[in-house]
């Protein structure tokens, strides 16, 4: 059984104080003709949001984060940073919710409430979960990367582990983007535990298996969706092709320069943000756009994430 320990972030402030400086004299580019969204993020916005960011107040965040129950598991050989928040509620259905990319654990930060306390937000006692989020290894506090191989299957069974190192007999599984590659491989494992699996935001790779007889039996509803995924193969792709083949490369870019980890993160969160006109950080929340930005800094897992995220076979679509 692995050793788990309580976790409490805490940034040195040079580091802080570092970020600060390097936004402030950030070399950015000159705009391109039209500077649109078409052919990545408007010079003039990436200069308003890293303003932003520079004045976002990481002290605080820190400390809201605190109060939320975490900690780290060693578990083949690899640090697991993860919250484990109980419900009150006698009879909580364990659940553990896994993130993707370019997402973190804070994804789910106010989902906590809700889903442990459902009698404070319109539900019921029944409806009350046992929550236990995991970052990814190569993600966030789940660093620094051990080893190489991090398979969805080695992922699903570390995070099976973990469940049964707390206690946990049986639970569901919820994920999405990379987390929804974990879900279901969760389920293989560790069948015996699994009860449910839900997933949302699955990769692509499926499209290219629909011929035209199978589309012609699709609903217009799901052919519209089957065009859109066959739309983000074709023009939204290039971000996994350059981290599921050169991820050490996005590392050493991403991790020296504020500007390039931003804009990489927030360029994929405004394109997948609706509607897309309004600005991702409007949608999402300037809390959680600048939050989660600064946990892929400090923790300099730009490369580790890239590399667990897309550089695995059956990953890349």
């Amino acid at each position: 059984m692995p050793e788990i320990k309580p976790f409490k972030i805490s940034i040195p402030q040079r580091d802080i104080d570092d970020l600060t400086a390097r936004i402030a004299h950030v070399r950015l580019p000159s705009a391109l003709p039209g500077d649109e969204l078409q052919t990545g993020l408007p010079v003039s916005e990436v200069a308003r949001l890293l303003d932003l960011w520079s004045q976002h107040d990481w002290r605080a965040t820190e400390t809201r984060l605190n109060k939320i129950p975490q900690f780290l598991a060693e578990i083949d050989g690899q640090d697991i940073h993860f919250f484990h928040v109980k419900s009150a509620h006698a009879g909580a259905t364990p659940l553990m919710l896994i993130h993707g990319w370019p997402g973190s654990v804070l994804e789910f930060e106010h989902l906590i409430g809700p889903l442990t306390d459902p009698t404070k937000h319109g539900g019921s006692s029944e409806d009350a979960f046992d929550l236990v989020i995991p970052a990814l290894p190569g993600f966030g506090f789940s660093t620094p990367l051990n080893s190489e191989g991090w398979t969805t299957t080695r992922i699903a069974t570390v995070f099976a582990d973990l469940m049964n190192s707390l206690g946990y007999e049986s639970y569901m599984v919820q994920g999405g983007d990379i987390g929804a590659g974990v879900a279901p491989e969760m389920g293989r494992v560790a069948l015996e535990h699994v009860i449910a699996v839900h997933v949302n935001g699955a990769l692509g790779g499926f499209v290219s298996e629909v011929d035209e007889k199978q589309k012609a039996k699709l609903t217009p509803f799901e052919q519209d969706r089957l065009r859109r995924v066959g739309e983000f193969m074709q023009k939204e792709f290039g971000y996994i092709s350059l981290q599921s083949t050169r991820p050490g490369l996005v590392g050493e870019m991403l991790v020296d320069s504020p500007a390039a980890q931003f804009a990489w993160i927030y360029d994929k969160l405004q394109a997948w943000s609706w509607p897309e006109e309004k600005p991702a950080a409007e949608i999402l929340g300037s809390e959680f756009v600048f939050a989660n930005a600064s946990l892929y800094w400090f923790t300099k897992s730009a490369g580790s994430a890239a590399y667990v995220g897309y550089a695995q076979q059956g990953l890349a679509g």
